[in-house]
């Protein structure tokens, strides 16, 4: 299933818990006030709110957050420009998931969903009451407008998930149909209930396809209040808003302000938190999480520290090749540059042993492979013997393993020999070159410093081999732009998943989105093979069959070793000043700090705090 952030731009989590295998994968047709993959939605029609959140939060307050780099554009829908953090609280969607339910959602700007007979086509009736900050009303030609300019016009990976969507209808002013291809793909209702509803009217006359910086006009809880470009982004929360108290919202979007104040990088942006001026973090360096929150504020416990556990499917993060390159092209080559990565030692002397190492594409979750296939696999890969690699059906995939000291040369030992086989020697200036001469040197692209001091150590190691690998950080405009566009030989990229895998795996995988700038195949993949795999994870009618295919999927992007995976957490790290509260009852599938409010009485003690240790 599509992960909200992909289809919004939010920090939203995954969604996905998986049932027992009997639990049936076809969205129930009828009418209904929500959706779910994975059998009944545990809400009812009349609950008042999620279960994980306070009803009666208080509202108000102030919340400064940090974003890095820069941004240009208040449109996060399209390839151009660098949108603003926050940006899309802005606008609602349809539909809303719930973050305690696997592949759930509820009606949000809709009332009431429903799916067809023969699950073809779904509809959607919007609120009577639902309203643009204008006070014009929400309407099916907004729905129908959004859809086909974001198809056409949006980022690529909307033609890739809603690519099984014929026809939309209007059926009322209140009610929008959206006809499928066929009733096989089985998610697309939901993914449909994720689409972010833009104002029609507010849009007409002004370009969508260019990055703007004029506050947009919104449905959702906030606006955009004042901003600087590149530099600070101030939303204030709508008096009075329409949605306040429907059942998907009570209980959230409890700070008045908040603002995004813009650093160069990471660690400039970490000294703005000791400072005060940053309120609230997530922290993803262990380092930083190990030794670097014991300054003043916190030895007086005006910062406060929490380990968050959840239950999501960690994906895969990991340096990636671009397979478009000629010299990564070679699956021999790509496992020998695996094989000099050192997690042990990593983990060990720059992470704390804060990790575990991700082996697999849907780790953390029962849709990763592991052990050889089994016969339900087996019966998928068949198929395909002679045109994925042999070691499918033969070997477990395992990464490499060391004991910590740094001392790897079994493993750069078998790297040179599989480099050598590929048609790479060792020349007398120690240089790995190929049969006309050429070196083996290629440049690792990277967003922020502080993944410096992990790429620095490979490239070391990747010089025992005669490989160079210079480590190049750009700002975040660069980034984006080269990233689009595949100008890169390798990066960092994360390849999120929820345990409900379905239409977005056409965009990280297959061969229509490795030619298109802006998808998510940012490995360049274009295998038959791995097209038809996609295809039947999409296609997938019960959860046991879901997991089978998604298994052998998982095996055959292993096995030719497209990355060098990372390591992945199961707790949210966070850090923040003393002045929050959170619900009893975390969900259990993401942070949800919109849940969380400000004590007022805490507010005011820290602020006095901070007057006293500076007077000035």
């Amino acid at each position: 299933m599509l992960r909200r952030d992909l289809l919004v731009g939010t920090g939203a989590t995954a969604l996905g818990l998986a049932l027992p295998h009997s639990a049936p994968r076809a969205v129930a047709v009828g009418r209904s006030h929500a959706l779910s993959l994975l059998g009944e939605p545990k809400l009812p029609a009349n609950f008042t709110h999620f279960p994980y959140v306070n009803p009666n939060a208080p509202k108000g307050g102030d919340v400064a957050l940090a974003a890095i780099g820069t941004f240009d554009s208040f449109n996060p829908f399209i390839v151009r420009g660098v949108a603003a953090a926050g940006v899309t609280q802005i606008w609602m969607t349809l539909m809303r998931g719930s973050q305690d339910e696997a592949s759930t959602e509820y009606a949000r700007l809709a009332e009431w969903v429903e799916v067809g007979p023969g699950r073809d086509w779904v509809a959607f009736e919007l609120r009577r009451e639902a309203r643009w900050h204008d006070g014009a009303p929400i309407t099916a030609a907004d729905v129908k407008w959004s859809f086909e300019t974001l198809r056409s016009h949006g980022r690529p990976f909307y033609r890739a998930y809603w690519g099984d969507v014929t026809d939309v209808l209007i059926e009322s002013d209140r009610r929008v149909v959206f006809r499928f291809r066929n009733g096989e793909n089985r998610e697309l209702p939901l993914i449909l209930g994720q689409l972010a509803v833009l104002p029609k009217h507010w849009w007409e006359g002004r370009d969508f396809t260019r990055p703007l910086l004029e506050p947009p006009l919104g449905s959702g809880p906030y606006r955009v209040e004042s901003f600087q470009p590149g530099r600070t982004v101030t939303y204030r929360r709508i008096a009075n808003w329409w949605g306040e108290n429907l059942p998907t919202e009570r209980g959230t979007n409890n700070f008045d302000v908040i603002r995004y104040e813009y650093f160069r990088d990471a660690t400039v942006a970490f000294e703005a938190f000791k400072a005060g001026q940053i309120d609230f973090r997530v922290e993803n360096i262990a380092r930083e999480w190990a030794t670097g929150y014991d300054f003043p504020a916190r030895r007086r416990g005006l910062v406060r520290l929490e380990e968050i556990p959840h239950e999501l499917p960690t994906g895969m993060q990991a340096f990636v090749f671009n397979i478009r390159r000629e010299f990564f092209r070679d699956r021999r080559v790509r496992e020998a540059l695996m094989l000099a990565f050192d997690f042990e030692w990593a983990n060990a002397n720059l992470f704390f042993g804060a990790y575990t190492r991700t082996t697999s594409y849907f780790s953390n979750s029962e849709l990763a492979s592991s052990g050889l296939p089994s016969p339900e696999e087996l019966a998928i890969l068949e198929r395909y013997r002679g045109r994925i690699p042999e070691e499918v059906f033969t070997q477990e995939f395992r990464l490499p393993v060391t004991d910590g000291s740094g001392n790897n040369r079994d493993n750069l030992r078998r790297a040179l020999e599989l480099l050598h086989a590929a048609g790479w020697r060792i020349d007398n200036r120690r240089r790995l070159v190929d049969a006309q001469g050429r070196p083996f040197s290629f440049e690792m692209l990277l967003s922020s410093p502080s993944f410096e001091r992990v790429a620095l150590p490979y490239a070391q190691a990747l010089q025992r081999l005669g490989i160079e690998m210079r480590v190049r950080t750009v700002d975040t405009a660069q980034y984006q732009a080269r990233t689009d566009n595949f100008d890169f030989d390798m990066i960092v990229d994360v390849f999120p998943q929820s345990l409900s895998p379905g239409n977005e795996q056409r965009d990280f995988w297959t061969c229509a989105k490795a030619r298109e700038p802006g998808s998510r195949n940012s490995i360049g993949i274009c295998d038959p093979v791995i097209d038809e795999l996609v295809e039947l994870v999409i296609a997938a009618q019960d959860r046991e069959s879901l997991i089978h295919r998604t298994r052998a999927l998982d095996r055959v992007l292993l096995w030719n070793h497209f990355v060098v995976p990372h390591w992945h957490s199961r707790t949210f790290r966070v850090a923040y000043w003393d002045k929050f509260v959170r619900p009893e009852r975390t969900p259990r599938y993401g942070l949800a700090f919109d849940t969380w409010w400000i004590d007022a009485d805490r507010a005011q003690r820290l602020n006095e705090e901070r007057r006293r240790a500076n007077p000035t």
